[in-house]
């Protein structure tokens, strides 16, 4: 199905970037149903090479579209709403607002009650079709909650879930993976201290969280019974899993966690 929606991404940033990456990798995928704005479009030269639509009209975007992703600022949504909501037409497309903190509720403050709007959290990974994207909806048919989840789908996997957890997904999800990137940072810095180069060092951190990622994915195990695989007695795996514990490791992560929450919460 998805092959015959035209596909606007308004305010194409870097999340917006990932996704239409991630769509563009999709074999069957014509650039020509791609639709990109933003308001200097120089850096997205390379998609209009590529045959994607790109401009800074909001409104032309919108109003040929069936699905239209809203990939501004949470502060821009409701503007953005109110612009092109003239030449929206409710019966036939699908607004998703990839805004962080920002409800469905809020946005048919300014949409016609009958349009059908979803709320996406991606990340960065879409980039290279490894997202984990929650999504949640109102009024959403299950054709439609199916052709949504198949845009997503081409960009990693998908799950539906209670808007009351949206803000918990963004945290878990989107900023999650930074979350993951600075722990690799820390084992590549730790490497090199013990002597590799940083080359070497982000080779092997890389495919040993991979690998780990790909360990639980594919046994659907608890990390802990994968650990206790790893640990011997009076061996150096459980020395320095319990110096990192000394030090607030697992504490410092749950608390980064709630942190983020808390911030988007207020």
């Amino acid at each position: 199905m998805l092959n015959n929606q035209k596909i606007a991404i308004i305010g194409c940033g870097n999340l917006g970037t990932s996704i239409a990456n991630g769509l563009l990798m999709k074999e069957d995928f014509d650039p020509k149903n791609l639709s990109l704005t933003k308001r200097n479009t120089s850096s997205l030269s390379e998609f209009e090479a590529r045959g994607v639509h790109v401009h800074s009209d909001n409104k032309i975007a919108a109003q040929y579209a069936d699905i239209i992703l809203l990939g501004v600022k949470p502060y821009n949504v409701s503007t953005i709403l109110k612009e092109i909501q003239p030449v929206l037409h409710p019966q036939k497309q699908l607004i998703i607002s990839l805004a962080t903190g920002i409800t469905l509720e809020e946005m048919y403050q300014v949409l016609d009650q009958n349009t059908v709007t979803f709320r996406a959290m991606p990340n960065i990974a879409a980039d290279i079709q490894e997202s984990i994207t929650c999504i949640c909806h109102q009024k959403a048919l299950p054709v439609q909650v199916e052709l949504v989840k198949e845009l997503f789908d081409s960009i990693g996997f998908t799950i539906s879930i209670d808007e009351s957890l949206m803000e918990a997904a963004t945290v878990l999800g989107a900023c999650g993976i930074a979350y993951v990137l600075r722990f690799m940072r820390a084992m590549i810095q730790g490497g090199i201290q013990i002597g590799f180069d940083a080359n070497t060092a982000s080779q092997i951190v890389n495919q040993t969280v991979k690998g780990a990622a790909e360990l639980m994915i594919q046994k659907n195990i608890h990390p802990e019974a994968a650990i206790d695989k790893v640990t011997t007695p009076k061996g150096c795996t459980i020395v320095g899993l319990n110096e990192m514990e000394h030090q607030g490791f697992s504490s410092a992560m749950v608390r980064g966690v709630i942190a983020s929450y808390e911030k988007i919460e207020k």
